[in-house]
């Protein structure tokens, strides 16, 4: 890592930790932003294959048209495990906690969500980063969040 990826890790780190995300929070982040990202580029597919789901089932297979040592040529389709799925589910709950924390309510013991939340933009064009961190004031109100999502915080 050079000096000004430091710098700019280091500058989006204490960004993300004056929202209320820990440490070990804005790691997360960065790791489900480049888990993203990578399963974005196999979506739209390398010069070995790329990633397709079932229609039936949703689940994830890498589909190639080389085929293997001995089938040249045909079409193998290999079950993958879904890290897009997993990279949701830990996104959900990083920011389930740290909305929780940053509004800590006296009587209820289960968080409702609020006009406050922070929230996650996941942009899918694997040219880019893929994570967003949405705060309520970046998006106008009654606007639509695709339009808006560049003034969030950018988790690359």
């Amino acid at each position: 890592m050079t000096r000004k990826e430091a710098e700019r890790l280091t500058r989006q780190n204490d960004t993300l930790r004056e929202l209320g995300f820990t440490r070990e929070e804005c790691d997360a982040l960065r790791r489900i932003s480049m888990t993203l990202q990578r399963w974005h580029e196999r979506e739209c597919g390398t010069d070995n294959g790329c990633i397709e789901r079932d229609e039936e089932t949703g689940k994830p297979y890498w589909v190639s048209e080389w085929g293997g040592q001995w089938s040249t040529g045909k079409r193998c389709r290999t079950a993958i495990p879904d890290r897009e799925k997993g990279a949701h589910k830990r996104l959900a709950a990083i920011l389930r906690k740290c909305n929780e924390r940053r509004f800590i309510d006296d009587a209820a013991s289960v968080h409702q969500p609020n006009m406050d939340d922070l929230t996650a933009y996941i942009q899918g064009d694997p040219r880019g980063a893929a994570l967003y961190i949405i705060r309520p004031d970046d998006v106008p109100e009654g606007c639509d969040v695709n339009a808006y999502y560049s003034r969030g915080i950018c988790v690359y």
